[in-house]
């Protein structure tokens, strides 16, 4: 049993009571003291300790119990007399209380407390005594020796776990003992000193017990670590530590010391970063493959790898800044120097806390500090360093050295109005790193100057200007963000320019109808003023978007900005004079103009080719670097391109170059040919024939159209084309990088076993395959193939797979997904040398031997050969009736003896002789061998169960009538030739001895051997459907399949490279409580209960694992804890919670455990297993063939190796682990949960006691006491699980100030990342999962850092993802498709051949040294990094790094599955990528990649959204293209005159348009990803279901949402982290909540296009199906928009759910709500939100601008009324204003505030019904005298109603203007008429469709069909009708 076994059950009780009656998951009452000390306590560890040990002898002594706590409260009163500290008072009143419990519980008397210390002192001895310590050591010790050997870890578990606990509380008693006496009686000393020396290992820890070495941890005692640890002791040299200095007597000084004196670093930051280096020395040592010494000594090579590592950016930035490192050569510095260098480099960063984030700033630090450190080292006196000395004397790094650069960047991140305020108004971390770039850094000398205008704070924020102190602040650095779409083309300039300029030329070429001759090579010679044109705007953004920087920009940088201005407005200037003037001239063949012009153009392109290819290509880059050394082409290239410090270098190989420049040939090739042919040149002739019309009658007064050669129309016809044309380079990429996926798959055998068929069939490979690449390499498997040669090697193979493949089967079945009887046919036997051939699982074995039975049965009148070869047609068959006549041999032998192992022996020597003689068939009755397989399975089922008397008697009966079944009717060979034996044998049985020595199975093996062939001969179903879960199919499919994939071999775990998980959480879901999972909802359904429906199998299964009936009641659980408990971890393992996330990581040390052990038992034990168990035969052959030691590693042979029972528990296996592997969960807020007693801190706890090696960091807020006034300090904690179930705080590191200085996720990270380890970190996220056999795997994938990758080494490795949440609904089977096929075929292209795959979340594993030295794994400014994750993507590419991708493994992962969440996580993304765009990395990166990496980039990150957004402005282009030619009654004129409106143009371009809205090319790489995995026709069947399940629908509303909040982000800004949460939908959501999530970005939007819709068939000129046509993609869109919340929203169309939501949506519109109401309660309050994110003058200009498109509406229809006639004036539009107003007036008259007219209701009324009868009469007589028609009045809503949210989207962008105006209420008066009108427009089709019930059935068959096709009763559960009765 492990630790956690051990307390299972009391946590199990512990977690029941917190249930019912508010404990912890401990015991501990929520009101109770112990584990709720105040961290304002600075001994709090202690008094925890202390109130722990009084707990735990409570019941032994109350008195002493009662003495602890009030020295504990003494200790807390002395701490803080005043209880000023934040729960210090709390804290008292509880113990004090708890005191006064204790003293009442005592049996009267009063207390002498003068006796108190007697009594501990006779408490000390008297416990030590029950507990016998000497003993319970000794005992300890002896198991610690004999376990590795016996097996016995579990007991040794168990008295480990005692001790630990016992000297825990002795210790406790003796701390309290001597402060509370200085007097202690001699015998009692000794003792006490005696028991010191076993609690050394209670001293906190993280991995390696450095502070106090440990006895029973053997991590200390690795040879690597032994090593790493004696490297870093003080070495000669070194000044000698003053005497003073404290150092534990449990260790040496070392080099750590000497730092913490000099430097004044924290302790547990010193002690943290001991370890962290040791472990990078101890593995950077295990890796180079170095032979054990009896002294480990650590090699030269691991110190200069690990120094090299942790030091290139600091040598990069040295040799950048063109300064000498600290050191003069660094071959040279000596192997001491190094570990000192690299250890002060991690010290600093340790505690750099927010300054980590400035990896250069870092850089600075070290560089002065080091300089520093040398200096003392030539004094050879310790001292401390200046710089980190304080006017008092004390020393401090966090004080001196971080805390001035924390305050100015918290000043400045103070001052961005919580992410509102303008990025170019405050300095973000990039800017704050970036002025460490220049040598102007060293402005800030050392120490720091604080004077400098670096370290100037900002005043705070007014509402206009941001006021800075005295104008010295120090501005933003290199680079502004400023917000507006220009920097689309100010980062991808290039690619506009060369999109603009191929558009140009095929334009000029279209014109010219093909023909190339003078003229139009003269016209394409006008590409040249276009080129420099276009490079002058770049060059004038240049200027304008540094605008705020130029006063810390290198004056270098600022004069090429001006430079490169000067030279393009020259060069655009003079080019297009000269062009202008070729055009002038008349005989341009002999112009000399024309002639320089072509000279100069030639020049200047072959000038910009030459440095396109010094610049771009990789190949041409060594010239480059040559020709840089000559001053005027060092000077052309930094003309041409910036210099940073990042971007440096970022080029690839040339083999890679070609392959991506290719793939981008491919799409030009077809973009540019569809452009041509199908979009300009059909185009041509009609503009032609436009620009010749002339004398048109407008239908209303024109403006702008006469004698300009119609432009307005012709821009409404090229408007569409030219939207396609810019678009459509993203589809084409689209399908080319499909394409290219997918046959990267194929290649890389992705989807070969996508089957369970599959696996059945190639399953006798997988071991083969599984040994040579996920088994330690084995050095000699090739075997000359000889039959009996290839069997020894497969069964070596074989027994190498077992193991593994059985710890599979057995976790899938803990997990649920497998049953007991599933579980058993998929073991796999041990395949030890007992039977001579490969033994495999019975799932493959099943019903085959009675298959073979019949065979035999049938084929008697065949020959032997060819009943052998039917029954080799199955090879499974084959195998077992080998395994049966082999078996059936073994185990009668091994249970006979004498006459009876005779007869054995004799009849299978006549089958072997009837087989050679191949008369089988003649010398046996196959016909009676059914009688034979009754009487085995007789025996074998008597003797696999336990001996008894009765049953012996039975076996031998059963021997019996086996032998007179085969004597008597199967036998049939001529026995005279051996009369004696079967005389013999025949005497024997006549006188009833012949089996009278039956030995009963009594060996594991051999019992095994029983009930396997038991199984064997009795299974008679077939098996080809085990296991039936499709998730336990789709996961063993793909573990098998990627034994096939190309990997890199796993090294053996001592060799492996070590990494850390890291996951950030901040308060979700960490285990579902009791009353969480009955919670039902509106509808009657409790998460449990959906539980049950979802995973019907699942919930079976766990019900026979803990041994319920499945038909238990829900009383029945109440009754047991462990129940409970169990039932808890099952549905929290279902859900996305943290729970699932830790088991999932967990298996990696589980994996590496078992890994380790084997390995190290098939190193130690495989020679004793050939010789002790290996058939003779068999060790002989191995022998004779040279077969390797490592070829058999003992796992053949031995049970022992084989065995990996209590692998768990070996010592040596949980060393070897632990240094591979660290799991930190750094959970932000644990402290505080802790605090306020949340059950999440008490899950998160239960967590880390059930997993031992979970770490846990937290930021703990501690409230002290400075100058009077309360002072909160804030600590970075790592705690881990102690003896008694509490928290063990290891590291406690102050920081400068409260580290959420940006964004939340990567601030939470970067606090904790110090406290991760090894060579990589894996970044998990908190809704994420992990499989055991796909942690087998992780040894490989780190291999990959160490393969070649291209011209840079990888430093992150993409990772597969599994989403597994596809099968709750069909939305979230839709997001689970679109997200798999990103990143499995998107990232694959992405990696390969594009080179640009970024990181995009998790489960990336970063190259952790690479990462941590530049910056982190994100990047954590406010707003600008909302999407932090993919930033250090760029980072890591900037800074030439390389991500990969690799296929071979997966992690889980989980999704949003209803809509509301889809689009608020999509939101997020887009508006985290509207952020992108104004970012520097991403114009860094577009500036310095090569063309084609630069389109790749472009397109795959904020391309893939603005083609998004073009996409849906395209039909707002053509849409309102075509009300201008109806309204404007131009396109009736030109259809009747010419028929040109009708052209294969305006089709093609609507037809790629409605194909990219309905998803049909961005479904491709789906489609092609479900054929490779899934095969053609379930790829077709999958594809025509998710279309009849409306997924175009789903798409297409996608599409708006990403539209929305991209476009929104980048005018105004706004972007924010969205809670979509993660639990399961199933409820419905109301109509209101609905309404105010799209009523912005979809809604109005979508009435909008239908309004231009109506507008266009109701004034456009259109014949027969020609509206239709162009116009069905456009009314697909907008029902898209308007209806697909409701569409997919469970019970959208139930009548009583509609009448519900029908009345909340009219209570929410009418409530005024006020201030403190929110918007989901009032429409004022969300109106109110909505407008929050127009805030800067410039964005209220842009959405003035947008607004007045509304207007349009009203002067087209108001010349089309019945009433103007043909009157075309002004006056016609003016009236139209003279009407809306006068309805504006009717509406205002009918609103008046009821408030204001309390004291003349009657007038008010009467003022409204004459109002009401006029304006009757007043239509009426218009009716009646005029012109004015019934349609009129239609067409003027049609109208008026645009205006009129023209009016309010005006009025609402200049809000303060309104309100100082009085109009604002008036104006939210109109706004909310509007939004009632959108409501009930989207409204009445929802009710009308809710009448019919079969809509409402429809759409659940719609939403849940998946759920349907495996059983799920969804209807019931969306019914409310809920029998859940029954658990």
């Amino acid at each position: 049993m492990s630790r956690v076994e051990h307390l299972w059950e009391r946590l199990v009780r512990a977690a029941l009571r917190r249930e019912r009656t508010g404990t912890d998951a401990f015991g501990q009452p929520i009101t109770g003291i112990a584990g709720f000390v105040p961290s304002s306590l600075a001994n709090n560890r202690v008094i925890d300790e202390i109130l722990r040990a009084a707990d735990e002898i409570q019941d032994e002594d109350p008195n002493v119990a009662r003495i602890l706590c009030e020295h504990a409260y003494s200790i807390a009163q002395n701490l803080d007399p005043n209880s000023e500290g934040r729960g210090v008072l709390q804290f008292k009143t509880g113990l004090m209380s708890v005191i006064k419990q204790k003293l009442a519980k005592r049996e009267g008397g009063t207390i002498d407390r003068s006796q108190d210390i007697a009594r501990l002192q006779e408490f000390y001895k008297f416990y030590r005594e029950k507990n016998n310590v000497v003993k319970l050591r000794e005992e300890e010790m002896k198991l610690r020796e004999s376990a590795a050997h016996t097996g016995n870890l579990g007991e040794l578990e168990r008295k480990t776990l005692k001790r630990k606990r016992v000297f825990a509380t002795l210790k406790v008693l003796r701390s309290v003992l001597e402060q509370l006496s200085a007097e202690i009686p001699e015998e009692l000393k000794r003792m006490m000193e005696s028991d010191v020396a076993m609690t050394e290992d209670l001293v906190a820890y993280n991995i390696i017990p450095l502070e106090a070495p440990s006895t029973t941890n053997v991590i200390a005692s690795l040879p690597e670590v032994r090593a790493a640890v004696s490297a870093l002791s003080y070495f000669r040299g070194l000044p000698e530590l003053p005497a003073d200095y404290p150092i534990p007597a449990t260790r040496h000084a070392d080099i750590f010391d000497f730092l913490h004196y000099v430097f004044g670093f924290q302790k547990d930051n010193v002690s943290n970063q001991r370890e962290h280096v040791a472990h990078l020395l101890a593995n950077e040592q295990s890796q180079l493959s170095i032979l054990e010494e009896t002294e480990p000594k650590l090699h030269e090579a691991a110190v200069d790898n690990v120094y090299k590592k942790s030091l290139d950016n600091y040598i990069k930035w040295c040799n950048y800044l063109c300064l000498q490192p600290v050191w003069s050569s660094s071959d040279a510095v000596s192997k001491e120097k190094k570990l000192l260098f690299v250890s002060l480099y991690f010290l600093i960063w340790g505690e750099a806390a927010n300054i980590r984030f400035l990896p250069e700033c870092l850089c600075y630090i070290f560089h002065h500090m080091a300089r520093e450190m040398d200096e003392i080292l030539k004094q050879r006196i310790a001292q401390q360093a200046n710089s980190c000395s304080s006017d008092s004397g004390v020393s401090s790094f966090l004080d001196q050295v971080i805390a001035p650069l924390y305050e100015v960047v918290a000043a400045e991140a103070a001052n961005n109005d919580n992410g509102r305020a303008p990025h170019s108004s405050w300095r973000n971390y990039d800017d704050f790193n970036e002025y460490f770039w220049s040598l102007r850094c060293f402005e800030l000398s050392w120490p720091w100057r604080k004077n400098s205008s670096f370290f100037q704070k900002p005043k705070r924020r007014t509402k206009i200007l941001l006021q800075t102190s005295g104008n010295k602040r120090q501005g933003k650095t290199s680079f502004v963000e400023h917000r507006t779409f220009l920097h689309l083309y100010h980062s991808f300039h290039r690619l506009w320019i060369f999109l603009v300029m191929m558009f140009q030329g095929l334009t000029i070429i279209a014109f010219n109808d093909g023909r190339f001759n003078s003229n139009t090579l003269l016209e394409l010679l006008s590409l040249g003023p276009t080129f420099v044109v276009m490079k002058f705007i770049e060059s004038v953004l240049d200027i304008v978007m540094m605008y705020g920087a130029y006063s810390t920009t290198r004056r270098l940088a600022v004069s090429r900005i001006f430079l490169r201005f000067l030279w393009f407005t020259v060069a655009s200037v003079f080019i297009s004079f000269l062009y202008v003037k070729a055009l002038q001239a008349q005989n341009r063949a002999d112009s000399f103009v024309y002639r320089l012009y072509v000279i100069v153009i030639v020049i200047y392109a072959g000038f910009q080719f030459f440095l396109s290819m010094l610049m771009r290509i990789p190949a041409c880059h060594h010239l480059t670097n040559q020709c840089d050394r000559w001053p005027l082409i060092r000077f052309l290239n930094w003309l041409r391109q910036e210099r940073y410090y990042v971007g440096r270098g970022m080029y690839e190989r040339t083999s890679d170059f070609f392959k991506y420049m290719i793939f981008w040939l491919v799409i030009f090739s077809a973009k540019f040919s569809f452009a041509y042919f199908l979009q300009i040149q059909p185009l041509v002739k009609p503009t032609r024939d436009v620009v010749k019309e002339d004398n048109l009658q407008y239908s209303w007064h024109d403006f702008v159209s006469k004698n300009n050669r119609n432009a307005l129309t012709v821009a409404s016809l090229w408007a569409p084309v030219v939207a396609i044309y810019l678009l459509d380079i993203y589809v084409f990429y689209t399908i080319i990088s499909a394409v290219w996926g997918f046959l990267l798959g194929a290649r890389d055998h992705l989807g070969e076993i996508r089957s369970l068929e599959a696996v059945h069939r190639l399953f006798e490979q997988f071991p083969s395959a599984f040994v040579k690449h996920l088994h330690a390499p084995l050095a000699n498997r090739t075997l000359n193939r000889l039959s009996n040669q290839v069997v020894e090697k497969n069964k070596v193979d074989a027994a190498q797979f077992a193991p593994f493949w059985n710890e599979i089967i057995k976790n899938l079945r803990e997990e649920d997904y497998i049953t007991n009887l599933e579980m058993e046919l998929l073991l796999m036997p041990k395949n030890s040398w007992k039977l001579p051939l490969v033994q495999w699982p019975l799932f493959l074995l099943a019903s085959k031997i009675f298959i073979a039975k019949d065979i035999a049965v049938e084929s008697r009148e065949s020959s032997q050969d060819e009943l052998w070869e039917r029954i080799c047609r199955d090879d499974y068959m084959k195998y077992a009736v080998e395994e049966c006549f082999y078996s059936i041999k073994y185990i009668l032998t091994e249970i006979l003896d004498g006459e009876g192992r005779m007869w054995v022996e004799r009849v299978y020597e006549d089958i072997e002789a009837s087989m050679k003689r191949r008369s089988i068939l003649g010398d046996f009755q196959m016909n009676k061998l059914s009688l034979v397989i009754s009487r085995v399975t007789a025996l074998m089922g008597i003797l696999k169960e336990s001996e008894t008397a009765d049953l012996e008697k039975g076996a031998i009966k059963a021997v019996q009538d086996l032998y007179d079944v085969v004597r008597i009717d199967v036998l049939s060979v001529n026995m005279r030739e051996h009369y004696d034996t079967w005389n013999i044998l025949a005497k024997a049985r006549t006188e009833g001895h012949l089996f009278s020595n039956l030995k009963w199975p009594r060996d594991a093996d051999l019992k095994g051997l029983v009930k396997r062939l038991y199984s064997l001969i009795t299974i008679k179903d077939s098996a080809s459907n085990v296991p039936r879960n499709l998730e336990a199919r789709r996961r063993l499919q793909f573990f098998t399949n990627s034994l096939f994939m190309d990997m890199p071999p796993a090294k053996p775990v001592r060799e492996m490279m070590p990494f850390s998980v890291f996951t950030p959480y901040y308060s979700e879901v960490v285990l579902y409580s009791l009353s969480e999972l009955q919670k039902k909802n509106e509808d009657g359904i409790s998460i449990l209960f959906y539980l049950q429906k979802i995973f019907p199998d699942e919930w079976k299964n766990f019900l026979a694992r803990i041994g319920r009936d499945e038909n238990a009641l829900e009383s029945e659980f109440l009754d047991s804890p462990n129940d409970i408990l169990e039932l808890r971890f099952w549905a929290s393992y279902r859900g996305q919670t943290l729970a699932r996330t830790v088991r999932g990581m967990m298996y990696y040390r589980k994996a590496l455990m078992l890994q380790s052990y084997l390995e190290r038992l098939g190193s130690a034990g495989w020679l004793r297993g050939l010789s002790n168990r290996c058939d003779r035969k068999a060790f002989t052959v191995l022998l004779m063939h040279d077969l390797d030691i490592s070829d058999v590693e003992a796992a053949v042979s031995s049970s022992d190796v084989t065995d990996t029972r209590g692998f768990e528990f070996s010592p040596e296996a949980r060393a070897q682990a632990d240094l591979k592997f660290t799991y930190v969960v750094t959970c932000q807020i644990y402290g505080k949960q802790k605090e306020e007693q949340k059950p999440e801190a008490a899950d998160i706890a239960m967590l880390m006691q059930k997993n031992e090696a979970l770490r846990v960091a937290f930021i703990d807020e501690v409230e002290t006491l400075k100058d009077g006034k309360v002072h909160k300090e804030f600590y970075s904690k790592l705690v881990k699980a102690d003896v008694n179930g509490k928290d063990m705080e290891i590291y406690s590191i102050k920081l400068p100030g409260n580290p959420k200085l940006g964004e939340g996720k990567p601030e939470n990270q970067n606090h904790a990342i110090i406290f991760t380890r090894g060579n990589a970190v894996q970044t998990i996220d908190m809704n994420q999962d992990n499989y055991f056999e796909e942690a087998l795997k992780m040894r490989n994938l780190l291999e990959e850092f160490r393969r070649d990758h291209g011209i840079h080494p990888p430093t992150i490795l993409g990772v597969r993802e599994n989403v597994f949440t596809g099968s709750v609904s069909s939305l979230a089977s839709f997001m689970s498709n679109q997200e798999s096929s990103f990143v499995t075929l998107g990232q694959r292209v992405l990696a390969n051949p594009l080179k640009v795959r970024m990181h995009y979340g998790h489960p990336d594993v970063f190259d952790r040294v690479f990462h941590i030295t530049r910056g982190g794994i994100s990047k954590a400014s406010r707003v600008i990094n909302i999407s932090e994750d993919i930033y250090s993507g760029f980072n890591s590419t900037l800074r030439q790094g390389n991500v990969t991708h690799h296929e071979y493994i997966q992690v889980g992962k989980g999704r949003d599955v209803g809509l509301n969440q889809i689009a608020l996580f999509e939101g997020k993304v887009a508006g985290g990528n509207g952020e992108q765009v104004l970012s520097r990395d991403v114009y860094r990166l577009g500036q310095l990649f090569d063309f084609f990496r630069m389109m790749s980039f472009y397109f795959t990150t904020v391309g893939f959204y603005f083609c998004t957004m073009l996409t849906v402005l395209t039909v707002y282009i053509f849409l309102y293209g075509k009300a201008y030619l109806a309204l404007s009654g131009v396109g009736e004129q030109f259809a009747v005159r010419a028929k040109i409106t009708d052209n294969t143009a305006l089709s093609t371009a609507l037809n790629t348009q409605f194909l990219l809205q309905i998803g049909v090319f961005t479904a491709i790489p789906m489609i092609l990803g479900f054929i490779l995995e899934q095969g053609f026709l379930r790829a077709l069947v999958s594809f025509i279901t998710m279309q009849f399940q409306l997924c175009s629908v789903f798409f297409t509303f996608s599409l708006g949402t990403k539209t929305h909040y991209f476009g929104r982000t980048i005018l105004h800004g706004g972007a924010r982290y969205q809670a979509t949460g993660r639990g399961f939908v199933v409820r419905h959501i109301k109509f209101s909540e609905n309404y105010r999530l799209y009523s912005r970005s979809h809604f109005v939007k979508g009435l909008e296009v239908v309004l231009l819709l109506v507008v266009y068939l109701a004034y456009g000129y259109n014949e027969g199906l020609s509206y239709i046509l162009l116009t069905i993609s456009s009314w697909f869109m907008a029902i898209s928009w308007l209806f697909a919340p409701y569409l997919f929203n469970p019970s959208g169309f139930e009548w009583q759910k509609t009448v519900e939501d029908f009345r909340d949506w009219t209570n929410w519109l009418l409530y005024r709500g006020g201030i403190g109401v929110k918007g989901a309660e009032s429409w004022e309050a969300w109106w109110e939100e909505e407008l929050a994110h127009i805030r800067t003058f410039s964005g209220r200009i842009m959405e003035t601008l947008l607004s007045l498109r509304f207007f349009i509406f009203q002067y087209g229809i108001v010349y089309k009324l019945d009433i103007q006639g043909n009157d075309t004036s002004l006056t016609v539009y003016g009236l139209s204003w003279v009407v809306l107003a006068v309805l504006i007036l009717l509406f205002k008259v009918f609103t008046f505030s009821q408030k204001v007219s309390v004291n003349f209701q009657l007038l008010l009324r009467f003022i409204q019904g004459v109002s009401f009868l006029i304006a009757l009469a007043g239509l009426a007589v218009a009716v009646a005298l005029t012109n004015l028609s019934v349609p009129d009045i239609f067409a003027c809503i049609l109208a008026f109603v645009p205006t009129g949210w023209g009016i309010i989207s005006i009025a609402v962008a200049w809000k303060p203007l309104m309100k100082k105006l009085g109009l604002w209420k008036s104006i939210r008066s109109l706004a909310r008429l509007y939004d009632a009108g959108m409501g009930m427009v989207i409204f009445i089709p929802i009710a009308l469709f809710s009448w019919f019930p079969f809509v409402s059935t429809f759409q659940t068959r719609l939403m849940f069909n998946q759920a349907f096709s495996r059983g799920l009763e969804i209807s019931l559960i969306l019914a409310g009708n809920n029998p859940n009765t029954g658990v």
